[in-house]
């Protein structure tokens, strides 16, 4: 048998989760229910293994809180196996008695999100939070698929991850560009994800079936460069034993994408310009020009206007491949796509590796949006890919964040000694609600939960301080 609660007063609509409770305990089921009902969630109740599978068969949940033993001592595991097969979205929760921790920590191994203690201490409040941040976890992954799914059908682009304003806007200039031939420009820090918007642009072109061909012009001398772009004959030089293309020819009738291309010798210049200006290519070696149609994108992380004042970068080849520009800001300018970003490595890097990531704590996200990222999106993708390595039972925890970044953002307390004895106590609390609305971008939900204040003193003390 099972119990319906629901609610239609809602403290947050995001976080209205569909909870499974399995206990066998009676009184406990309700009481867990209707702690969760104050939140908004909707709870369904059962107090036996058969109908906890019924209901994973037939419903659809986010979150399954299940007591471990039940009628057998294997009923919780079944529980838990049961919900990994059929709501693989889903979170669950084990609840066990004192001397069960053991057999609760080979529950983690096996996917189980956390569990908690029950007993005559058994603290609501805590279940409350376990159960929250299960919730935002699946809701964050839904978000992210979403995201992710949208972009793939509107875009064409995979890995381009984020909900911030720079990305919205960055994804629409992508759409507005794709149509036309027109050169574009991609800038940007190293490690933002100039070649993800390059290979956005030409999934979403007229283009797409044909060949995307990358180039990265940095490091690469005159002649080599010259024999990548427009490729030679045999016998044009030493060493070249057979006629080879070049990447203008190899990316006919489709896009070719120069990265870096403020690292370009000026001679080089000189001769990438002529082609895009006449459309052919002549082999190194050879005299006949072959004709190409190419649609060029180009990327750098050097500002090309002061190049061009100090006599590095032809202005000419400037304006050419500058028909639009699109700039991509580096991380530490978007923190709010920071979580999202996590969660999207976390699965990509825990599915190749076979393992089962279910929590990342709250402190490894605020270090991380704390952090200023040199590196950007690509230093976050390694550090993530780290912790999903040395992670174990399931859970990222800040344990597992690199030294330079627990250093830097004094999640290490040994390397944080810095003293605030005889600081106005105001003035601290309004420069932290200040920090954290800004790593928040402003979600005001968000950083009352890191400040660990509700909503209703976070906008007393917002009007206060005189803060907005």
């Amino acid at each position: 048998m099972y119990i319906k609660y629901a609610t239609m007063s809602q403290t947050d609509p995001n976080l209205c989760a569909q909870v499974l409770v399995a206990d066998d305990d009676e009184a406990l089921a309700e009481t867990m229910a209707e702690a969760l009902q104050r939140l908004g969630h909707v709870c369904t109740i059962v107090h036996d293994l058969g109908s906890a599978e019924d209901e994973l068969k037939h419903g659809t949940f986010d979150v399954v809180v299940t007591d471990l033993k039940m009628e057998n001592e294997d009923d919780g595991m079944r529980v838990l196996e049961c919900a990994k097969e059929t709501q693989p979205n889903a979170e669950v929760i084990m609840v066990t008695a004192y001397g069960d921790v053991a057999t609760a920590k080979q529950a983690l191994k096996l996917g189980a999100y956390d569990f908690i203690e029950k007993g005559a201490d058994f603290d609501l409040d805590v279940f409350r939070n376990l159960v929250n941040r299960a919730a935002q976890t699946v809701l964050l992954r839904m978000q992210n698929e979403e995201l992710r799914t949208q972009m793939d059908e509107k875009y064409g682009v995979e890995g381009i991850v984020g909900t911030s304003a720079a990305i919205r806007q960055i994804l629409t200039t992508v759409h507005q560009v794709a149509g036309s031939d027109i050169p574009v420009l991609i800038t940007g820090e190293s490690g933002t994800g100039k070649e993800l918007v390059a290979h956005a642009i030409h999934n979403n072109s007229q283009r797409k079936k044909k060949a995307f061909k990358p180039l990265n012009c940095a490091g690469l001398s005159s002649s080599i460069l010259e024999s990548e772009l427009f490729g030679h004959v045999k016998g044009a030089f030493t060493g070249a034993e057979r006629d080879r293309q070049g990447v203008f020819e190899y990316a006919d009738g489709g896009t070719l994408f120069l990265d870096e291309i403020g690292d370009m010798p000026m001679d080089m210049q000189a001769k990438l310009l002529r082609v895009l200006e006449s459309g052919e290519v002549v082999r190194v070696g050879a005299n006949e020009p072959t004709h190409v149609n190419v649609r060029l994108v180009a990327a750098t992380n050097h500002d090309l206007q002061k190049l061009i004042k100090e006599g590095n970068f032809r202005e000419d080849l400037y304006f050419r491949i500058r028909g639009v520009e699109v700039h991509l800001p580096p991380l530490r300018e978007r923190r709010e796509d920071i979580p999202l970003l996590v969660r999207h490595f976390v699965d990509v890097f825990a599915g190749e590796m076979n393992k089962t990531i279910h929590s990342i704590d709250d402190d490894v996200l605020m270090g991380l949006m704390q952090f200023d990222w040199p590196g950007n999106v690509r230093r976050l993708r390694n550090v993530v890919q780290n912790m999903v390595v040395v992670s174990e039972e399931g859970v990222i925890g800040a344990e597992h964040l690199p030294v330079e970044i627990r250093q830097a953002t004094g999640e290490d307390s040994r390397d944080s000694q810095v003293s605030l004895g005889g600081l106005n106590l105001n003035h601290l609390e309004k420069q932290a609600i200040r920090e954290t609305l800004r790593l928040t971008a402003g979600n005001r939900e968000q950083a009352a939960k890191m400040l660990g204040i509700g909503e209703r003193t976070l906008y007393r003390k917002l009007k206060e301080y005189g803060l907005k």
